[in-house]
């Protein structure tokens, strides 16, 4: 697959499972992306999430995509970094999906929103692609 179809594989199965490590202890959970391009893959947590203490310590991560109806799977290796942009913030709230987060914003649910919510991206991964029928040949790596 090229960057491209990646992308577009990505942003068509929103669901993501991130990989994170606590010490030496791996978890895994699902997410839900924001988006995903050059820019890199955009999800978001709260700051009182294990997820948040875990990227601080180790930002390593692996996510995982799937489209179920074509049998693909995609694995990005990456490291994760902390966006703190209220601009992005109110744009992710602002978006039709997430709507949830409006009433966190703006009733006070949250005392400090902007800072309990947190933005993670990944930029410049590399990517990985699996299906049963490419199951036993060699990976192959996009950069991201």
């Amino acid at each position: 697959m090229t960057k491209q179809e990646i992308f577009e594989l990505i942003n068509s199965n929103p669901v993501i499972f991130l990989a994170t490590a606590e010490g030496d202890q791996p978890r895994v959970r699902g997410m839900f992306l924001y988006k995903a391009d050059e820019s890199g893959i955009v999800f978001h947590s709260g700051t009182m999430k294990d997820v948040y203490r875990q990227v601080v310590n180790n930002p390593k991560a692996e996510l995982c995509f799937n489209d179920f109806n074509r049998g693909i799977q995609v694995r990005v290796t990456g490291v994760l970094e902390i966006v703190d942009d209220k601009n992005l913030k109110d744009e992710i709230c602002e978006h039709p999906t997430r709507e949830f987060l409006r009433k966190w914003r703006d009733s006070g649910v949250l005392e400090d929103f902007y800072n309990a919510f947190v933005v993670f991206r990944l930029k410049g991964g590399r990517a990985t692609t699996w299906t049963m029928e490419t199951n036993f040949a060699p990976k192959e790596y996009v950069q991201l």
